[in-house]
């Protein structure tokens, strides 16, 4: 009983710790998950190449698709990623979402579940596992559906999804920084800001919605705005979810500009496509 998935990273548009509402776009990234299950027993987790990596994520999404669709089954889940954990890229979502499908392929259920429902699967499991302060429910849709989408995480109800074709530039820190110590106060404070940002994802000016995003929460978070401002006016960009990664949006040439700029920092900067088919089976 074996199944293997990968679901893509994905970069911020809005971020939902402010008001409940969030929006994120799938970047051409991945994480991949192999879950072998067996009769009975416990579940277990391991991260290729971070043996000391927290899987209680993944071991819950194993354990929640079992209890929903299985028999009680056991077994072991490996993921392994192009996606540094900690950076903002939404790595937890992408594992979840890879983890879920993986478990559903093993368990020969693949068609007993619809997309969305299957990322609410994932969804809780971040929520039991503590992993996630809003539940995540843009980033892990945007995961598992591909393209650009508007939720309500109160609610992990989806408002609007987008297939956009864009070029797309991230520069990751060294440093790491975990979405659930992030501080939620701060970034309610920016609430009526992250409102207007709502209000353009919804409209679909996903670009303005970016900036106005990543200004507000750079400052709410302590990050510098720096890349926001350098991107302008040719490019959109943001931080990505609680940091310290930032993703920008535009023209391959103007990107390519932006990349030598952005590269003078210390990190990782790399240049991908939006992704539109979102987590599949392998």
């Amino acid at each position: 009983m074996n199944g293997r998935a990968a679901a893509p990273a994905a970069g911020t548009v809005l971020n939902a710790l402010a008001n409940g509402y969030g929006s994120a776009f799938a970047i051409d990234a991945y994480t991949e998950a192999t879950v072998e299950l067996d009769a009975s027993g416990p579940v277990t987790g391991k991260v290729a190449g971070a043996p000391d990596a927290d899987t209680r994520l993944v071991e819950r999404c194993v354990e929640m698709v079992v209890d929903r669709f299985g028999d009680g089954e056991g077994g072991h889940v490996r993921t392994e990623s192009d996606v540094p954990m900690a950076s903002g890229l939404k790595s937890s979502s992408a594992a979840a979402n890879a983890t879920v499908l993986a478990t559903l392929d093993a368990l020969d259920a693949l068609e007993a579940i619809d997309r969305e429902d299957a990322c609410r699967l994932g969804v809780e499991a971040a929520r039991d596992a503590g992993v996630t302060v809003t539940g995540a429910f843009d980033d892990a849709s945007a995961s598992m559906l591909g393209g650009v989408t508007v939720t309500d995480n109160a609610e992990d109800e989806l408002l609007r999804r987008d297939e956009p074709d864009w070029d797309v530039l991230v520069y990751t820190p060294e440093e790491r920084s975990f979405s659930a110590d992030a501080d939620v106060s701060r970034c309610e404070r920016v609430a009526p800001t992250a409102d207007v940002v709502r209000d353009l994802a919804l409209d679909g000016d996903y670009e303005r919605a970016m900036g106005v995003n990543g200004f507000a929460f750079c400052a709410a978070l302590g990050f510098p705005s720096e890349p926001v401002v350098e991107a302008m006016p040719d490019c959109a960009a943001s931080l990505s979810g609680t940091g310290p990664s930032y993703t920008a949006v535009g023209d391959r040439a103007a990107l390519e500009e932006l990349e030598g700029t952005w590269s003078e920092r210390e990190g990782h900067t790399w240049l991908t496509t939006t992704q539109q088919t979102g987590a599949t089976t392998r």
